[in-house]
């Protein structure tokens, strides 16, 4: 009985140092869990203290930072004075031509209303002869005649368009000269002389007229003062004769 006992003791004794000689293999890792949700928001923080201005100067870009609450908007200032202008700019380029005109002319071609309501024209009498006395002057060439209601062979000035006009002329002579600006819507001719003695006489007039349709202007020598010598002079003499419309009466 007593060895049954020692055979049974040997065995388990055995059997225990056999356990702790023996490992098992590490587990697999498991999968990562799904993420969490996101916290609450936190609690809102104590306002802070107030600026406080420190002795000594202020440090202007501390000052920048510093931004305080907006003020309510101010009134409008008065207005400032008026710049000053500025130099004039380059010359623009030309445009284009513009379309054709309505209306007709005797070449052909198309005129505009606006065309067809203008007039001027200036004349040169380059004779040097003494315009003959009380009769109308005549001239040599046009710088201007648009549209050709001046007749530079008869001197007279016919009105196409009714309206408004300005007539002037201005002569050059070495002897007294008289002149008189004359036109059917006239009562009185309007005369011009100078007498003066001067190496050069210079003469001027003018008039503004309202014309009526066919009604004629022109200018014509009168004697008033002159010479036998001053009539026969043949001296260089110029009269420049001009007139122009300055508006068309309403249609």
């Amino acid at each position: 009985m007593a060895a049954c006992v020692l055979l049974l003791v040997s065995s388990l004794l055995w059997v225990g140092r056999a356990d702790v000689n023996c490992r098992g293999t590490d587990g697999r890792a498991g999968a990562a869990g799904a993420p969490g949700r996101g916290g609450w928001p936190g609690v809102k923080g104590e306002k802070g203290e107030p600026a406080v201005k420190v002795e000594g100067p202020a440090d202007a870009f501390a000052m920048l930072r510093l931004k305080g609450e907006a003020g309510s908007q101010g009134s409008q200032g008065d207005i400032g004075p008026k710049g000053y202008r500025g130099n004039l700019g380059a010359l623009g380029r030309p445009g284009p031509p513009g379309p054709p005109g309505l209306g007709s002319r005797s070449d052909g071609r198309s005129q505009s209303p606006q065309q067809q309501r203008r007039s001027a024209f200036s004349a040169i009498r380059s004779e040097s002869s003494y315009p003959p006395f009380n009769q109308i002057v005549t001239f040599q060439e046009t710088a201007v005649n648009k549209p050709d209601d001046f007749n530079a062979a008869t001197g007279y000035f016919t009105c196409r368009v009714p309206g408004t006009y300005y007539f002037n002329f201005h002569s050059t002579a070495k002897v007294s000269i008289c002149l008189r600006l004359a036109s059917d819507a006239l009562d009185n001719k309007l005369g011009f002389c100078d007498f003066n003695k001067n190496q050069d006489q210079v003469l001027s007039g003018g008039a503004v007229l309202q014309l009526a349709a066919g009604q004629r202007v022109w200018l014509e020598s009168f004697r008033d003062g002159q010479t036998d010598n001053d009539a026969r002079d043949v001296r260089d003499k110029q009269i420049i004769f001009n007139g122009f419309l300055l508006f068309p009466n309403a249609a």
